[in-house]
């Protein structure tokens, strides 16, 4: 019963892993499940070990939160109250927006790749945004983002232009389920075709003013960054 209790689980890592896109997703899908099969294991052999070892998994996954990312971007934070007024403040900016929260480990390990995204992309007729539809949970219902703590919208990106959604990824089927779509620099870049947005949008638009998020140099070229929040 126990090999197969592990056997089982080791076939759930590896379906898991398929979606993982970079080695700490990898990692913690390992440690995650590791984690189901010694609760299951320790109860089998006693309760009492069992609900010790669960109670420990709780009180480490309250106390130890996963590190969030502080590296170099050219995003615009958004709020409950910011974000409709920017996205319509100037149209025409085109505007790729992630809704996100800090709880999922999905939205964790897109960060990185989105940041270096709008290093790349950002230019005065192209910018980058986040909203935290974790802490603003109006935004949430306002741009039907689900925050369930099962949900696949986390994290969703939605691609505005002149105010208004023009595509997002994952996709919604018509049961209002979300379209399973791996979060990648490639995926993101093919999608939203943003080779092609970032040559348009240097043409039509031009820097704001003082408030807008910097420049960024061309694709794939070095840039010296700070954060914008």
């Amino acid at each position: 019963r126990e090999v197969e209790i592990l056997m089982f689980l080791s076939a759930i890592v590896m379906m898991k892993n398929r979606r993982s896109i970079t080695v700490e997703q990898h990692v913690g899908n390992i440690f995650m499940f590791s984690k189901v099969a010694n609760v299951i294991l320790f109860f089998r052999l006693d309760v009492r070990m069992g609900l010790l070892y669960l109670t420990l998994c709780i009180v480490f996954l309250m106390t130890c939160k996963p590190p969030l990312y502080m590296g170099p971007e050219y995003i615009k934070y958004f709020s409950d109250k910011t974000i409709d007024e920017e996205l319509e403040r100037d149209k025409r900016v085109t505007w790729i927006v992630e809704f996100f929260a800090n709880w999922s480990s999905e939205c964790q390990s897109f960060a990185p790749i989105f940041a270096d995204l709008s290093l790349k992309y950002n230019c005065s007729g192209l910018h980058f945004g986040k909203v935290d539809v974790g802490r603003y949970t109006d935004v949430s219902t306002r741009y039907k983002v689900s925050t369930s703590p099962l949900t696949k919208q986390l994290p969703t990106l939605i691609l505005f232009q002149g105010g208004a959604e023009i595509m997002r990824r994952p996709q919604i089927d018509k049961k209002g389920r979300a379209v399973s779509w791996t979060f990648s620099e490639e995926n993101v870049i093919r999608e939203f075709n943003l080779n092609e947005l970032y040559q348009k949008a240097k043409k039509q638009a031009k820097p704001r003013g003082d408030d807008a998020p910097e420049e960024a140099p061309e694709p794939g070229a070095a840039a010296e960054t700070k954060k914008d929040k």
